[in-house]
């Protein structure tokens, strides 16, 4: 199945533009998610990750959840999981898996948007998730200043967010890349300054998609700017998703990406 046809641009989500809605309202992208992505490395390491470190349950939100590869596996740990998506094809997916695990009774799925969660009251979760580049996809920084503001809004104080984010600096390691970040120099010299990192490309036979690519300052000063201290960053091997050896040197540069965890600054 396709999706309906995108809205007028003055008619899309905050932090949505026409690629990008296509791809929330593609019910086959839904349906194909967990085969598309089997045996993914990121997805081995941070799952990992985050059960090293989030081991007492709590209430947790899983903010762009997609089919709910975490908010299951945490439902079933005994958390209290609201999964949050845009996508209602993807929320299908994990109520669905949600019923087969046994879990629904712990997982609620929430259709929303990630830059306006006026559905939940301030200080509601102990633990946020936003995983898998999930803030890169929102278009725009002001946008995803926005969504981190809100997650810090929802997080109790002191509640933990984990965060990943792609690395802008990956692009050195190949011609194209390299080609693609010449290109992008002009952004940093003029008023676009704020759109470094955009990357556009065909993703999942979507035209057009984009993801921001941070840099490691950028993406630190976005954290504090909404609120948060960052206790932990793991910077990650682009290739095998482990954390990169030897990583004093210079893993701003080396890391194909990186698992941030971060606590919302107390009152």
């Amino acid at each position: 199945m396709s999706a309906r046809r995108p809205p007028p641009a003055w008619r899309l989500p905050p932090g949505v533009n026409a690629p990008l809605w296509e791809y929330l309202n593609t019910p086959r992208l839904a349906a194909e998610e967990d085969a598309y992505f089997a045996d993914h490395p990121l997805f081995d390491a941070d799952a990992e990750a985050l059960d090293a470190r989030f081991r007492d349950p709590g209430r947790l939100v899983d903010l762009g959840c997609g089919a709910g590869r975490h908010s299951i596996r945490f439902a079933e740990r005994g958390f209290s999981v609201v999964a949050v998506d845009l996508a209602r094809p993807m929320l299908e997916v994990v109520a669905r898996k949600a019923e087969e695990a046994d879990a629904a009774d712990r997982l609620l799925p929430v259709q929303a948007n990630l830059c306006h969660l006026g559905c939940f009251p301030p200080e509601t979760f102990d633990y946020a998730l936003s995983m898998f580049s999930t803030l890169g996809m929102i278009r725009g920084r002001d946008a995803r200043r926005q969504a981190l503001a809100e997650a810090a809004r929802i997080l109790k104080p002191g509640g933990r967010l984990a965060l990943h984010a792609h690395n802008v600096w990956l692009n050195l390691r190949d011609p194209q890349g390299r080609k693609w970040l010449l290109r992008q120099v002009p952004r940093l010299l003029r008023s676009r300054r704020e759109e470094f990192g955009d990357r556009r490309m065909t993703y999942r036979g979507i035209p057009g998609m984009e993801v921001h690519l941070y840099r490691w300052g950028e993406l630190r000063r976005e954290l504090a700017l909404a609120g948060f201290r960052v206790d932990e960053s793991i910077p990650l091997d682009e290739v095998t998703a482990a954390p990169i050896p030897n990583p004093g040197r210079f893993p701003s540069l080396r890391a194909g990406g990186w698992l941030v965890f971060a606590s919302r600054h107390g009152r």
